[in-house]
């Protein structure tokens, strides 16, 4: 059965960095785009961004660009989030999304507090 599993999230000052990690077993990594959502407090899900399988393009929202970095490492079937700069407005829970042509993957959410 296919499984996304998220980590890495926590309590960080503005300013601080951290590194979410999900892991996807149970699927044929390779073959499905990968990519992070997240839902704030009193907010709707939105997305964050997404690394393609088919040509390893990445996309980000406007909101994280130039500070949150994805990459994908297929021999450990693990897609990383680097946050760096993280803002009080990163607070959320942060998904991650295994979505090939015919399904979809989600996990369960880690969440990242960022503090004053």
């Amino acid at each position: 059965q296919a499984q996304v599993s998220e980590s890495g999230g926590g309590l960080v000052q503005a300013g601080g960095s951290l590194r979410l990690s999900c892991t996807a077993s149970g699927l044929t990594f390779n073959q499905y785009t990968m990519a992070w959502f997240r839902q704030g407090p009193g907010k709707e899900q939105e997305f964050v961004a997404s690394h393609v399988h088919k040509d390893g393009s990445t996309y980000y929202a406007d909101s994280v660009k130039g500070r949150f970095t994805i990459s994908r490492d297929i021999a450990k079937n693990t897609v990383y989030l680097q946050m760096n700069n993280l803002k009080l407005e990163d607070t959320a829970v942060y998904y991650c999304d295994a979505i090939s042509d015919y399904d979809t993957c989600w996990g369960q959410g880690t969440q990242v507090t960022v503090s004053s």
